[in-house]
C-alpha cells in the first residue's frame, strides 16, 4: 500500500506551498497560490492537494472540482497543473500517484483531468510522474501542439530563417518602430481585444486580471510594446513561468499595420530579452485553429510563423482517468 498521505491545502500552509513550488523540479508560476489569487473569490471550486511522506512534503497539486464535485481538474484557472515534485525516483512518483487515485476513489470522483507542464519546464528532465499515470492506464483527452525556441546554443538571431532576419534588420535600419518594456496594459489591451475579435474569441484575461497579476506577481510578467509614430501597434506579454522557460502568452498586432511587420520585431526583441536573461526556452504557446470543429486542429500559418524563429513542436497533453461510469 502507498505510504503517502494526501490532504487538502489550507491557507495557513501558503508559505510551505510556495516554497515547495520554488524549489521543485517542474513547478511553474501557474502552480503558485499567488497566481491563482487573481481570480475572484468563488469563481472556481478550488481543491488543492498536498502529498506527504510522514511529515515531509513530497508533492503538491493545484486543482478544483466540477460537475457537483464529481470531476477533478488540475489545473483550474491556469495553464498547467498536475503533480509538482522535486527530481524524484520512480517508486516515489508511483506512490504519490497511487495515493492520489486512492484519495479520488474515497471522495467518489468520477473522472480526473491532469495537465502537466511540458517536459521543457523541468529543470532536470524526468517524466516519472507521467509514466506512473500511463502505467495506471491513463488515456488522453487532448493533445495540443505548442512551439518553443531553444535558447542555449549561440545567438538566437542566427537561428531565425533568412527572410525573417532580413525583415527584422530592415525594421531596425528604418527605425520606424520602437519596442520598449512597459507596464501600460491600458495601451496593450485594446490591441489584444481587437486581435482576438478577428477570430471571434475573447482574451483569456480581462484588463483587470492583467493588472491583478501585475500586482500579485510583478517579477513574473514582462510586457513589450511596439510603437509607430507614438502609437502602440503591437505587443507581447511574457509569463516568466519558472527560471527555465519564458512563456509568450500573448503576441498581438493591429492588422492595419501588418505591412510594417511589427510582430517580427516584437517577437525578436522578446526572444532576445529571454536569452539575455538566462532562459533556456522561449515558449510561444499553443498553435491551434480556434475556428475549427476539431479542438486539436493545427493553425498552419501560425505554426509557420513560429518555425521561422526556430521553434520546435512541444506537446501539451491532458491526461484523463475514468474512475466511474
Amino acid at each position: 500500500m502507498p505510504k503517502i498521505t494526501v490532504h487538502e491545502y489550507k491557507e495557513n500552509q501558503r508559505d510551505e506551498w510556495e516554497d515547495f513550488v520554488s524549489n521543485s523540479n517542474n513547478g511553474t508560476m501557474f502552480h503558485n497560490q499567488s497566481f491563482l489569487d487573481y481570480h475572484e473569490k468563488g469563481k472556481f471550486n478550488f481543491h488543492h492537494l498536498m502529498f506527504r511522506d510522514s511529515d515531509e512534503l513530497v508533492g503538491i497539486m493545484p486543482g478544483g472540482l466540477q460537475d457537483n464535485g464529481s470531476v477533478f481538474w488540475s489545473p483550474i484557472g491556469a495553464s498547467y497543473g498536475s503533480i509538482v515534485t522535486k527530481d524524484i525516483p520512480f517508486n516515489l512518483a508511483l506512490d504519490i500517484f497511487d495515493s492520489f487515485l486512492d484519495y479520488s476513489r474515497e471522495h467518489n470522483y468520477r473522472e480526473l483531468y491532469l495537465i502537466p507542464p511540458p517536459l521543457i519546464y523541468s529543470h532536470v528532465y524526468n517524466q516519472h510522474v507521467e509514466y506512473a499515470m500511463l502505467y495506471r492506464k491513463a488515456d488522453f483527452e487532448l493533445h495540443y501542439i505548442s512551439h518553443a525556441v531553444p535558447l542555449t546554443k549561440g545567438n538566437y538571431f542566427n537561428n531565425i530563417d533568412a527572410k525573417a532576419r532580413r525583415i527584422i534588420r530592415k525594421i531596425i535600419r528604418e527605425d520606424k518602430i520602437k519596442v520598449v518594456e512597459s507596464t501600460d496594459y491600458e495601451a496593450f489591451y485594446p490591441i489584444l481585444e481587437k486581435n482576438k475579435a478577428k477570430f471571434n474569441v475573447k482574451p483569456t484575461h480581462s484588463l483587470r486580471d492583467l493588472y491583478n497579476l501585475q500586482e500579485l506577481m510583478p517579477e513574473n510578467l514582462k510586457l513589450f510594446l511596439a510603437y509607430h509614430e507614438a502609437k502602440p501597434i503591437a505587443g507581447s506579454l511574457l509569463f516568466l513561468a519558472n527560471k527555465k522557460v519564458a512563456l509568450c502568452f500573448y503576441i498581438m498586432l493591429l492588422y492595419e499595420y501588418n505591412h510594417l511587420h511589427p510582430a517580427f520585431i516584437v517577437q525578436s526583441e522578446s526572444i532576445r530579452w529571454a536569452q539575455e536573461n538566462g532562459y533556456e526556452w522561449f515558449d510561444i504557446g499553443v498553435s491551434q485553429d480556434t475556428t475549427a470543429e476539431d479542438p486539436m486542429a493545427p493553425a498552419q500559418s501560425l505554426i509557420y510563423f513560429k518555425e521561422r524563429f526556430n521553434a520546435r513542436g512541444i506537446l501539451r497533453s491532458t491526461y484523463h482517468f475514468k474512475l466511474q461510469d
